[in-house]
């Protein structure tokens, strides 16, 4: 049973792939590591807990000496890294966090995962010539798009915050692991998660507890901004396929179709709300618009042709059907505390 070190499994994205994984795949060991800062949560994976072949270790991607022996311990096969800093609002108050965690967190992986598997540049130990780096990453990096267009595998790079700059970053230091090393590294790029477990912080939890709470409805600047929006779910599927299936060296893009701005987000809760538990006025009432985010990137949208075709994905929620499921997870987990 060969071992893959699942990076930040605790956080949102990486809290709905462990469970997914777990489950599908008994022939791998997955061990799980995460700093639990706030934003991992391990009530999240309290479904998995007790699995033979999951494990739980804290730890931080920084710390060589405790990587090194993780990999040394559980003779590590595959790594697959969600691990990141990734609230843009954060990283325009604490930049250096995002670099130290995003950038030499992720450099740190790739050096002793070369030094586990390989005994030379381009010459793997023996066992370990399909062993497999994955790089979760966002598809801010690209920076923005105007009101036409998409990101594509081929778009050049053009982070406007320091937390994409700092996703940018690692993402140039896995590919110059497998251009110099030739370590078997590959990178996603998707574009916004929503989907249970989400921290509180993003936008649509926030507007769904701020909602249901009575408290305003935070909107930056005029609501304008665009997302192309992605059930979690989905990206756990093409993850998965990318990781058993994806061109060693390559990048895909993973993008769910569904445009939307900020405020028709906003819209569609509060009709959904309006709905499912009434009250004498709107939800829209508590609609505020505030000011703009330094560097707000307008637009995001992806082309995700290159994972459609190659590797047969395509995204199973709509955006009606999956912000439903989203909602509904959020007002049975606010109906269980003081929101």
């Amino acid at each position: 049973m060969k071992t893959v070190l699942i990076t930040g499994g605790a956080g949102f994205i990486g809290s709905n792939f462990v469970p997914y994984f777990v489950d599908k795949y008994n022939d791998y060991f997955i061990l799980n590591l995460d700093a639990l800062t706030y934003a991992g949560n391990l009530s999240n994976l309290n479904e998995v807990a007790n699995k033979e072949n999951y494990k739980f270790v804290q730890g931080d991607i920084r710390d060589n000496k405790m990587v090194n022996q993780l990999f040394k311990q559980y003779d590590i096969h595959h790594v697959l890294h969600f691990a990141a800093e990734s609230h843009v609002d954060n990283s325009i108050k604490n930049p250096s966090l995002f670099a130290e965690t995003n950038v030499l967190g992720t450099l740190n992986l790739l050096e002793v995962a070369r030094k586990h598997w390989q005994s030379a540049p381009f010459k793997y130990k023996g066992g370990f010539h399909e062993s497999k780096f994955l790089h979760v990453s966002t598809d801010e990096v690209y920076g923005t798009l105007g009101k036409e267009g998409y990101f594509t595998e081929n778009t050049s790079y053009a982070p406007n915050s320091p937390y994409s700059a700092s996703k940018a970053s690692s993402d140039m230091m896995v590919r110059s692991y497998f251009h110099t090393y030739g370590l078997n590294v590959v990178t996603t790029n998707c574009s916004n998660n929503y989907g249970p477990k989400q921290h509180d912080e993003k936008l649509i939890p926030t507007l769904i507890r701020n909602a249901i709470k009575g408290d305003i409805l935070p909107i930056y600047g005029s609501g304008e901004n665009i997302r192309d929006w992605l059930y979690v779910e989905d990206h756990c599927k093409a993850i998965d396929l990318v990781f058993h299936h994806g061109k060693l060296g390559d990048t895909y893009l993973i993008g769910g179709k569904n445009e939307r701005t900020n405020l028709e987000i906003a819209h569609t809760i509060c009709e959904y709300l309006d709905k499912r538990i009434p009250k004498p006025t709107s939800y829209k009432e508590q609609i505020h618009f505030v000011e703009d985010r330094h560097g707000h990137d307008f637009r995001y949208a992806i082309d995700a042709q290159k994972l459609e075709s190659e590797l047969r994905w395509s995204a199973e929620e709509t955006f009606d059907t999956g912000i439903v499921k989203t909602i509904e997870w959020y007002i049975e987990k606010y109906s269980k505390k003081d929101v």
